[in-house]
């Protein structure tokens, strides 16, 4: 969905939110909804390329890799992710999303592959 109220909705009651293109914690739901009011202008899809789930009573846990391209501008973005769900009042919500820009896509390469060889 590009709803950044829908979107914001799905975070649990006390969320923290490490996105991937803000520095800053997003610990409720208005600066959670704040932040997808401006990534949601991008209109980004995603895929997931990898994901590893572990789950427990009321609790489950997603971490991989994804990629978004943004619709707006043709742009991609391959991000590492983890999310961790919670049960609340019968509905699964994210409690915790951590989100970051693979050091690949940031450092280029040749730079990592030279700091692998010194």
């Amino acid at each position: 969905t590009l709803d950044p109220d829908q979107v914001a909705a799905r975070y649990s009651k006390s969320p923290c939110l490490l996105p991937t293109v803000s520095d800053i914690p997003r610990t409720d739901y208005d600066s959670i909804k704040a932040y997808f009011v401006d990534f949601l202008k991008k209109e980004p899809q995603g895929t997931i390329l990898e994901s590893y789930v572990t789950s427990g009573p009321g609790w489950c846990m997603d971490d991989g890799i994804y990629e978004f391209t943004m619709g707006a501008t043709g742009d991609k973005v391959k991000a590492r992710y983890s999310f961790v769900y919670t049960l609340e009042n019968g509905e699964w919500k994210i409690a915790h999303h951590h989100s970051s820009q693979m050091p690949e896509e940031v450092v280029p390469k040749a730079m990592l592959e030279a700091a692998v060889k010194a």
